[in-house]
């Protein structure tokens, strides 16, 4: 349930970039640039001209955000000759195509799609169900893919219309397969070599040369027994962010890939109420596996890319009948180098992680380590394999563990034996971003010098062999050098690497930076000049604090506070922002905290907004994370009424003006802060709320929560039915009608909660929408109705 904005990858420097882009553009002409580095942003309302004060609602919805036109999805070519990247030259949504050339600093357009590329309207209903997983807004190229091998420089792309190929960065883009929205062609990728494609289409994998002749189906008979070859289930996409269902061997030669059955799980039928048809257009039917029920099977197999039978491996999760659920999900999937093939499998009550190893030609499986915790166990990505690990460190690997409470990096032999630590402390490693295994050195991204920051570091890779519980001897060496936000990713060869980077001050710009010292070699993206519209919105920064708990744990916490000169001395009209879940942090240093166009809103019109980020959620460790453990809407809601007790202390807000709004579990959220603190809240916007845990699904809910049957006083507790006779302010809620995700029904059962109790609530439904609407006319739509309802309450 990651349900916030999606934030575009991006990055700057304010203590390196304004000199460094200005030397840059004398050199390189060809710079992605405009007049200025970076915007200048007004430290206060005061200093714009008061007709620029206010911006109407429509920006709020704005896409891209303000600053975020910056390059994304950033890639090395395979010879580390080029990076590309998705950019929008009109600053729009669509995107195309790019590339840097850093000996020359000149960029050049490559991929410009001929079909228009994607939009909302020419894709079939499996691809948006897939945008709607990947929080997916853009539009025209959304991605692309170089060939791994370093001797071609082979891109593809997949559009609407099919797969396209450019052979080399100067050829023509060719159509290779065409695809049609009746059987459209589903996560294309390219092998290793360059020489194949793999596909899925109606339910089974393809491969298909790059150079010539018809795709080649490769598995069979998943469509007529209701099952999947090569697509990720429901759950694996939603909850656990594995998107893939088949993954390419290292030598090109075999694919693994997921037969899920569904067979087991009831359909949940969605009506399209605001259709003029009826029948089966108007209709869609999703096997969704509710919490305490069935969950899908997963079996895995692996076949040659010229056909013939799978080998299926010794592995089957979601089978009730299997060890009590000890391997219910499959999470990751991955190839060593030596062509053998690894899972991560995890139990049903998220206490147990194994990773298994599995000889492909037999299907005979060891296990090569079992994490165990009695909280829960958190996947990661930061499995990664030495490739040139030799002698003792063959078959080697990089894991992470939360054993200490923080998740930290872990050397292992290839049968699995724990070599030594490589990180400690109380901070977490985000993810592994390479390995130099000839210079010994582990380059990752962590939050060593700040929760609310993500930053670059190396550390050793080699710990002491005679020792393997040995702790690492030196701090990580920090080689991203603004505070903020960096989001990196290293060239091949392990020289330079590219820097994405914003903060709350700044605005993402793009730099290529040395990996050995961290310095800029030269910037490939610098922000526009403000426009006259970006001067009128007038964006004030927001202020980041930090509040204890009741039981004194720091909580980090951000306002935005109206012009004193323009609205007078606080107490202020208050806005919560909550959001509140795990796995999602809202408070940090970042521009996409600047441009939270509502909180921008609202504080132009005199409102105080405020966020905090209670226990449970992300970044903080596992002790802080578990604070919800079978306490959803108990933990949560003590630290926001802390949050806004805070508030009325410093003399900010006052009861009686405090209204909150949230999204999806945010929603959840504002719903249960306006039940159970009715003396501190007067209104609130529950938008797309889990209203009862009962009705999300197994993954998420049972990690949280348990399931109904094991522990169903807590469930009744966290149900915001349990507490609707409490409610006294004003409730708006909003929903689409064919959410997929937290259905209608949640809202419903709310709404007759709310009968039963007498109680006055406010309803704003979008018949076409799903958990977030798409569609300008109706976000324009909901923002006025929204605002309007805030304003209107809080003005009493």
């Amino acid at each position: 349930m990651h349900s916030v904005s999606t934030l575009e990858e991006a990055a700057a420097s304010p203590a390196t970039g304004n000199n460094c882009c200005k030397k840059a553009r004398r050199a390189c002409p060809g710079l992605l640039s405009a007049s200025s580095c970076c915007p200048t942003m007004p430290s206060t309302e005061s200093e714009a001209p008061d007709d620029l004060r206010l911006f109407p609602v429509e920006d709020i919805v704005q896409h891209p955000l303000p600053g975020y036109v910056a390059p994304s999805s950033v890639a090395f070519s395979p010879d580390d000759s080029l990076i590309s990247y998705l950019y929008s030259p009109d600053f729009s949504l669509s995107r195309k195509v790019f590339s840097f050339d850093p000996s020359t600093c000149y960029q050049q357009l490559l991929v410009s799609p001929p079909d228009g590329g994607v939009d909302e309207c020419n894709l079939s209903t499996s691809e948006k169900l897939r945008r709607e997983r990947l929080r997916e807004r853009g539009l025209g190229v959304t991605r692309y893919e170089w060939a791994k091998a370093g001797s071609t420089r082979c891109l593809m792309v997949p559009l609407p219309g099919g797969i396209y190929i450019q052979d080399h960065p100067a050829a023509e883009l060719r159509l290779r397969i065409a695809s049609s929205p009746c059987s459209p062609i589903i996560d294309p990728h390219l092998s290793p070599d360059g020489s194949s494609i793999a596909f899925v289409r109606d339910d089974e994998l393809y491969v298909a040369s790059i150079s010539s002749g018809d795709p080649v189906q490769i598995t069979f008979g998943a469509r007529s027994a209701g099952k999947t070859h090569g697509l990720a289930e429901y759950i694996a996409q939603e909850e656990m962010e594995r998107r893939n269902g088949f993954w390419w061997s290292s030598d090109s030669k075999l694919i693994a890939y997921t037969e899920v059955d569904a067979t087991g799980i009831p359909n949940f039928r969605i009506m399209h109420q605001g259709k003029a048809t009826v029948g089966g257009d108007a209709q869609e039917d999703h096997p969704y596996p509710f919490a305490g029920h069935a969950n899908v099977k997963v079996r895995l197999g692996v076949v040659n890319v010229t056909g013939g039978g799978s080998t299926w491996l010794d592995l089957h999760c979601g089978d009730w009948g299997n060890q009590d659920g000890d391997e219910e999900y499959l999470a990751r999937v991955a190839w060593m180098p030596d062509n053998s093939l690894t899972a991560q499998v995890q139990n049903r009550s998220h206490s147990k992680l194994k990773l298994l190893k599995f000889d492909v030609t037999t299907g005979a499986r060891h296990v090569l380590l079992v994490e165990e915790n009695d909280v829960w166990v958190n996947l990661h990505d930061c499995f990664t394999p030495l490739q040139k690990g030799v002698g003792l460190y063959t078959g080697g690997f990089v894991w992470a563990s939360e054993s200490s409470g923080f998740r930290h990096l872990f050397l292992h032999d290839g049968r699995g034996y724990r070599l030594g630590q490589l990180t400690e402390g109380d901070w977490m490693v985000e993810q592994v971003a390479g390995i130099d295994e000839n210079a010994g050195l582990v380059y990752f991204t962590a939050t060593l010098d700040s929760p609310i920051e993500t930053h670059l570091y190396s550390a050793k890779l080699f710990p002491s062999v005679n020792s393997p519980e040995e702790k690492p001897g030196e701090k990580p060496r920090r080689l991203t050098q603004a505070d903020g936000r960096h989001v990196v990713v290293l060239d091949h060869q392990l020289k330079r690497f590219v820097d994405m980077h914003d903060s709350i001050e700044m605005p993402p710009c793009v730099l290529l930076c040395s990996l050995e010292t961290g310095k800029v070699i030269v910037p490939i993206y610098e922000q526009p000049a403000p426009t006259l519209r970006t001067r009128k919105l007038n964006l004030a920064l927001p202020e980041i604090v930090q509040i204890p708990a009741n039981d004194g744990t720091i909580l980090y916490g951000a306002l935005y506070k109206p012009d004193s000169k323009q609205f007078g001395p606080p107490p202020y009209r208050t806005v919560v922002s909550v959001y509140g879940g795990p796995n999602v942090q809202t408070v940090w240093n970042s521009w996409m905290m600047t441009v939270d166009m509502r909180a921008q809103y609202f504080r132009s019109r005199g409102l105080l907004v405020w966020k905090l980020d209670n226990r449970g959620s992300a970044r903080r460790g596992l002790k802080f994370e578990s604070s919800i453990k079978y306490r959803m809407g108990r933990t949560d809601v003590e630290d926001q009424e802390t949050g806004i007790q805070w508030l009325i202390r410093q003399g900010l807000a006052k009861p009686g003006r405090i209204g909150a709004y949230g999204w999806s579990y945010g929603g959840y959220l504002a719903a249960m802060m306006l039940a159970r603190c009715p003396e501190l809240l007067l209104c609130a916007v529950a938008g797309a709320p889990v209203t009862s845990w009962d009705g999300y699904d197994t993954y998420y809910t049972e990690k949280y929560m348990g399931t109904p049957e094991n522990n169903s006083a807590n469930f009744e507790f966290s149900s915001v039915m349990h507490h609707a006779h409490r409610i006294q302010g004003q409730l708006l809620l909003v929903h689409g009608m064919i959410d997929e995700n937290v259905h209608f029904r949640h809202t419903a059962r709310l709404i007759n909660a709310l009968i039963a109790a007498g109680k006055e609530y406010d309803l704003l439904v979008f018949p076409d929408e799903r958990h977030m609407p798409r569609g300008l006319s109706d976000r324009i739509y909901m923002e006025e109705r929204i605002c309007d309802f805030l304003e209107k309450h809080l003005s009493i």
